[in-house]
């Protein structure tokens, strides 16, 4: 498990039934590639957020897989419908086998 690994979701406290929401969300994580070699000449071994999940209410929203390329600490923002009130939950899964949650709620109103 990565320690410094710290999940930051926003999303809006309410919404209209059917309205479009913005929803943002960063992981901090190093994402070491595996490409680089430390100070004394060895591999540092890969270490990366490789899948992202967003679920509403249990049905999936966002669904990305992540490679070696992605940028340390990695940001999404996307927009998704709000039919009804509810709880989101945002799911990183590690190469160590590691998964960090995190859950939202959104009310209609």
């Amino acid at each position: 498990m990565a320690s410094d690994a710290k999940p930051r979701v926003k999303v809006p406290k309410s919404a209209a039934a059917g309205e479009v929401v913005t929803i943002k969300t960063l992981i901090s994580h190093q994402m070491e590639s595996g490409q680089r070699k430390d100070s004394d000449g060895n591999k540092i071994p890969r270490s990366i957020i490789n899948r992202f999940t967003c679920d509403f209410n249990g049905e999936n929203v966002v669904d990305v897989t992540l490679e070696p390329a992605i940028s340390t600490n990695p940001y999404f923002e996307f927009d998704a419908t709000v039919p009804e009130a509810g709880t989101f939950k945002f799911t990183w899964y590690d190469d160590d086998g590691s998964v960090y949650e995190e859950t939202k709620e959104i009310a209609i109103g």
